[in-house]
């Protein structure tokens, strides 16, 4: 059901490395993104697969993880991601991204998480240094890069407490909380006719 996967979609931040991801799963996952609604149907985004280690640590090298967490400078050699998405907007097809990427990157995790996989969209990069290593052409420019991998760790959602913070932390078990705020809260009008209504 797609309020399961939507419920079990998180960021995850941790993997079991050793897990290959295998290059037609990713494949797989960018064909859901190309199927996905584009803005004007431009289907300006493109994109770079990778699932080879050396590869992977070098990509790794240039990414910022879990701004929250200030003593946590990333996953650990052994938990890092096996598998990884750049995400690239073509300048030759359009200026303007809108919101393509997040609705590409959304389709591709959902379609980890129906695989037993898991991910994480990353937008703080090192983009100088990842033109460099991935040799990015210039007219392409880097959207959002989505870390893909067995997950290793457990994520709960939690409701926003009263004093509002929306900040994710990790318990002593090491277990990601992630507060959203209620239904209540973000749903700032309803219309409905009187014989539609359910109170």
């Amino acid at each position: 059901m797609i309020a399961e996967l939507v419920k079990s979609n998180r960021s995850c931040r941790r993997f079991y490395e050793d897990h290959h991801v295998e290059l037609k799963t990713l494949e797989e996952l960018v064909d859901l993104a190309r199927l996905s609604a584009s803005g004007a149907n431009l289907q300006p985004l493109k994109y770079i697969l990778a699932c080879q280690s050396q590869m992977n640590a070098e990509i790794f090298s240039c990414l910022a993880w879990a701004g929250y967490l200030k003593d946590w400078p990333g996953p650990e050699q052994g938990e890092r991601p096996s598998g990884y998405i750049v995400i690239l907007g073509d300048s030759t097809i359009s200026e303007d991204f809108g919101c393509d990427h997040g609705i590409a990157g959304q389709s591709m995790l959902l379609g980890a998480r129906e695989k037993g996989l898991a991910g994480c969209m990353l937008g703080s990069i090192n983009r100088k240094a990842l033109r460099e290593i991935l040799n990015i052409e210039s007219h392409l420019k880097i959207l959002l890069i989505l870390a893909i991998g067995k997950p290793k760790e457990e994520v709960v959602i939690e409701t926003v407490g009263p004093d509002g913070n929306i900040r994710y932390w990790r318990d002593a078990e090491a277990v990601h909380h992630v507060p959203k705020r209620p239904l209540q809260e973000i749903i700032v009008a309803s219309h409905a006719s009187r014989e539609h209504r359910t109170d």
